[in-house]
């Protein structure tokens, strides 16, 4: 009869009917001879009901008709793209602010103020980290906040700087200025935006949660060291962990004592104000309610607790000025920052600049490849921060990451015309963001106008903080960053990804943090890639219903080109040193490719040259379209346990026949 392709319903119940002796491809040159079609119906032959035959004869598909096919497509695309339910994904404002109320005003009232304290003397010190003027930070804080009202997904993600994406602007930067700095914010805002658009948000996954945890850890030590200079008010430099150690002991003998005491007490301080934020009183007994005294007191505390930063600059600020009243303070001071609002301009795509009396030129090309690999690496960390951020505050709600590209990316992009260096959510400010009760995004209305404030009625006044206060405000801050605490369970769970987290936090200390980042998730890779080639096989030793010895051999994963000669070399060995029939069962076994083809069709002929039977049980009909396109000798397969002794059955029938009409 024709022979016709017979493909397995995927959904069905799973195997052959009972008449089912076997599935083989009708193209093969061998086949099982012995079977005496006219004796049972054609149908019995092309599969069970869990089969469905289909035409295999494929029209070729013109250029015409191909462009005709992708109209459709395009067309449902550009309605889904028009559509409201995808108009409230891209504008979520349009989801929360017609139900707003009252409650939630009053809400993002007093997070948003509260965030705007934290917010000022972060921003100040963050730009100390990025190498830059303070008055940057102060830049970077205001704009993306208004911006991620309309955007932002997360009603608890405060646009800002943090102090990751300060480090890696400083490192990225590299001491060519501010303007580089703007151009990286906006080169950073268009490939987030871009990958959000094209769906590359698949790339983040690749940080796997050890490098995550080892690249943080060594960005807050590296931080902490990098702030340890203005604690001691000493000069020092470098753009890694060693080289800026090096430096602070190449003049560590100009340590001033004035700087370093107000440093260690600040520090003291900010953490001693951290324990009591935390402290709350609680009731005599557990069913009385809480005294308003005690209410008052808990609100109090956590007040404190939450504005530690603003209260200690301010003290600080206070005492710098009443040095200064009297003559040049006995420690550093940040200097003059200027006051007003920064002009709104495009970001800087090329410039010239006089040195020497010389006047440079930097091209936009000579810009982008000054930064290197930072323009993609600084998208993609600041990318996680923020959605590291979402996840922590969804409470098992589903994070959309596209629009979280998209509202960082327009953050960014817009932040860059003024003169802002690359911002995301802060982890820290997102959680006092959260304990504040926000209810909304539009809380960060408040902490912009916040900002805008300060920028113009109160930089004057920054005059008189302390670096030492900075200083010990950054080091308060991150080295709760360092994840000590994972290393216990890593170990428990699996000792490969502690060594990749360690890996990983050496790398980031001793080069650069994008160099050292890369190296984590190269290292992921090839552990990956080593578990693919290398996928457990159990072997076991069975019986079939009537008997017969055979060895039952099962992958545990896929096979593809990096895995197929450890199969191959496996079944063989085994194969063998038993010397019974052997059965592959393949229900692990979701995909393959034209390597794992070529293994097959070069096993199979061996068994056959040793005439030793092998079965492929419960192939995937799509996997077997695969090993069918070499035409392999003796490829059999069957999806029902009782078929086997029938297939040895018909084996050995037909290996009769052939001596049989070999002799005669």
């Amino acid at each position: 009869g024709v022979h016709q392709v017979t493909e397995r319903d995927l959904q069905g119940a799973g195997g052959g009917g009972s008449l089912m002796t076997g599935y083989e491809n009708p193209t093969l040159s061998v086949s099982n001879t012995s079977i005496d079609i006219g004796s049972k119906a054609e149908s019995s032959y092309l599969g069970s009901n869990d089969f469905i035959v289909i035409d295999n004869t494929k029209k070729k598909n013109t250029t015409v008709e191909t462009i005709k096919s992708v109209v459709p497509w395009i067309r449902r695309k550009a309605q889904n793209a028009c559509s409201k339910k995808m108009l409230y994904r891209r504008l979520p404002i349009l989801s929360w602010l017609p139900g707003y109320d009252s409650s939630m005003a009053i809400g993002d009232l007093v997070a948003g103020i509260t965030v705007g304290l934290t917010v000022i003397p972060q921003a100040l010190a963050y730009a100390n980290i990025a190498g830059l003027p303070a008055e940057y930070g102060l830049y970077s804080s205001f704009l993306g906040c208004f911006v991620y009202i309309f955007l932002g997904s997360c009603k608890d993600v405060p646009m800002g700087p943090s102090a990751i994406s300060a480090l890696l602007t400083f490192q990225v930067v590299n001491g060519h200025g501010p303007k580089y700095a703007i151009l990286l914010t906006f080169l950073t805002g268009v490939v987030q935006v871009l990958m959000g658009l094209f769906g590359l948000g698949f790339l983040i996954d690749f940080v796997s949660g050890p490098v995550s945890s080892g690249f943080t850890s060594a960005v807050a030590l590296i931080i902490v060291t990098s702030q340890i200079k203005d604690v001691l008010g000493i000069k020092a430099s470098g753009t890694t962990f060693v080289d800026t150690w090096r430096s602070i002991f190449s003049d560590i003998h100009n340590t001033q004592a004035w700087d370093t005491i107000l440093g260690i007490v600040c520090i003291a301080v900010l953490l001693i104000l951290r324990i009591i934020g935390s402290l709350k009183l609680k009731p005599k007994y557990d069913d009385v309610e809480l005294s308003k005294c005690k209410k008052v007191i808990n609100n109090a505390m956590w007040l404190i607790g939450t504005a530690r930063n603003a209260i200690l600059v301010i003290i600080c600020g206070l005492v710098g000025y009443s040095f200064c009243l009297n003559g040049p303070p006995p420690f550093k001071v940040i200097g003059t920052v200027p006051q007003g609002l920064p002009s709104a301009q495009p970001p800087p795509f090329g410039y010239t600049e006089t040195k020497n009396d010389t006047e440079v030129t930097h091209t936009f090309l000579e810009m982008i490849s000054d930064m290197g690999s930072g323009i993609i690496v600084v998208p993609l960390i600041t990318l996680l921060e923020n959605i590291a951020v979402c996840k922590a505050f969804a409470n098992g709600k589903m994070v959309d990451a596209t629009q979280e590209f998209l509202a960082i990316g327009f953050c960014n992009i817009v932040n860059s015309f003024v003169q802002s260096f690359p911002s995301t959510g802060s982890l820290s400010r997102s959680a006092v963001n959260n304990s504040s009760g926000v209810r909304t995004p539009l809380g960060g209305l408040y902490t912009s106008v916040l900002v805008i404030t300060a920028l113009l009625f109160f930089t004057p006044y920054f005059y008189f903080i302390p670096k030492a206060t900075l200083g010990a405000v950054i080091i308060a801050a991150v080295i709760f960053m360092v994840e000590v605490k994972v290393v216990k369970p890593m170990w428990r769970s699996k000792k490969s990804d502690l060594i990749l987290g360690f890996t990983t936090f050496i790398a980031c200390l001793v080069l650069a943090l994008e160099i050292g980042i890369l190296i984590g998730v190269g290292i992921n890779l090839l552990f990956i890639l080593y578990h693919a080639a290398r996928p457990k096989i159990s072997v076991e030793k069975l019986r079939s219903m009537a008997g017969t010895e055979y060895l039952m051999l099962t992958p545990d994963r896929c096979l593809i080109f990096p895995s197929v000669d450890y199969v191959r070399n496996l079944v063989t060995k085994h194969s063998i040193r038993q010397g019974i029939p052997v059965v592959i069962d393949c229900s692990h076994i979701y995909g393959a490719d034209y390597t794992a083809a070529t293994v097959v069709e070069s096993l199979t002929k061996d068994f056959a040259a040793r005439d030793q039977p092998i079965f492929f049980y419960n192939l995937k009909p799509s996997v077997s379209s695969v090993f069918e396109g070499l035409s392999p000798k003796d490829f059999v397969v069957f999806y029902n346990e009782d078929e086997f002794d029938e297939l040895l059955k018909n084996r050995y029938c037909i290996k009769k026949q052939i001596e049989f009409s070999v002799n005669a």
